[in-house]
C-alpha cells in the first residue's frame, strides 16, 4: 500500500498507513514521551503522557494506539498537551516516590512539572515485599503503567502471576489472594523487573547493595533465602 501524507509539528511526512501516531512521530525524529508504553508490550494507552493534539478532534489523542489517517495534522507540544503531560506528572510526583524513575524525573524538569501543586494527594505507602530471593517489590514507587503484568502474561511469559488488585487510589499490583511470590505461577524470568521504570520492581541484590550490605553479606543472605526457600517447598 502506497504511504500517506500527514503533518506532525508542521512538518510533512509520508508513512505507511497502520502506523500509530507514536511511531510516525518516532520515524521522524519527533520526541513524545511515554511511561507506559514498551516496544515489548502492547500499547495501551493506560499512562496518557503521550497525548497528542490532532486537528479536529474534540480531546487529546493517545499517540500510542491512535493510527494515522492521510491528511492527518498533529500538534505534540500545543499549549493544551503541556499542560495535560504536566498535569499528569505533578500527580505523579505528588503521589509516589520516584526517586528511581530518572527517564519520569527529566520529564518533570522538561514540563516544568511541580510535584508539591497537590499537597492534599495521599503519598501511596507501602511497605517493600521481600519474599523471594530474586527482587523485591517497592509498590511506593509503582506508577502502574501495567507493563509487568502485560510481559508475565500474554506479551511474553504466559504465566499470569501478578495483575492489578484494589480500585481508584488504591490500585496496585499484586498476586491473587496476595499470595507471597513463590506460592503463585512466577517462575522468576526477571522480565517484570526488566521492563519496570520506577524501581518498583528492583533486584534483589541490588536492592540489598542499597541497604549498605557488603558483597559478601549479600552472597550470604540470598543464599540463606534460598535454602529456607527450599526447606518450605
Amino acid at each position: 500500500m502506497e504511504n500517506i501524507r500527514i503533518r506532525i509539528d508542521g512538518r510533512a511526512i509520508k508513512v505507511p498507513p497502520g502506523m500509530t501516531i507514536l511511531q510516525a512521530a518516532q520515524s521522524a525524529g519527533i520526541e513524545i514521551p511515554t511511561i507506559c508504553y514498551h516496544e515489548a508490550t502492547t500499547p495501551n494507552a493506560v499512562c496518557r503522557l503521550c497525548v497528542v493534539e490532532v486537528k479536529g478532534a474534540r480531546v487529546l489523542v493517545p499517540s500510542c494506539v491512535a493510527q494515522v489517517s492521510d491528511g492527518m495534522e498533529v500538534f505534540t507540544r500545543s499549549e493544551r498537551v503541556e499542560r495535560s503531560r504536566r498535569t499528569i506528572l505533578e500527580m505523579l510526583g505528588s503521589a509516589l516516590d520516584l526517586s528511581d524513575a530518572p527517564e519520569i524525573q527529566e520529564f518533570m524538569h522538561d514540563y516544568q512539572a511541580n510535584s508539591g501543586r497537590f499537597p492534599e494527594a495521599r503519598a501511596r505507602l507501602s511497605p517493600v515485599i521481600d519474599d523471594n530471593p530474586m527482587y523485591i517489590r517497592d509498590y511506593a514507587k509503582c506508577v502502574l503503567c501495567w507493563r509487568c503484568v502485560q510481559v508475565c502474561a500474554e506479551d511474553a511469559q504466559y504465566t499470569y502471576a501478578i495483575n492489578f488488585t484494589g480500585r481508584g487510589f488504591d490500585t496496585q499490583i499484586g498476586t491473587f489472594f496476595d499470595k507471597p511470590m513463590p506460592e503463585t505461577s512466577c517462575v522468576f524470568c526477571g522480565q517484570c523487573v526488566a521492563v519496570c521504570p520506577s524501581g518498583a520492581l528492583k533486584p534483589k541484590r541490588e536492592w540489598l547493595l542499597e541497604q549498605g550490605l557488603s558483597p559478601d553479606e549479600i552472597m550470604q543472605a540470598t543464599r540463606s533465602d534460598r535454602k529456607r526457600r527450599r526447606s518450605k517447598d
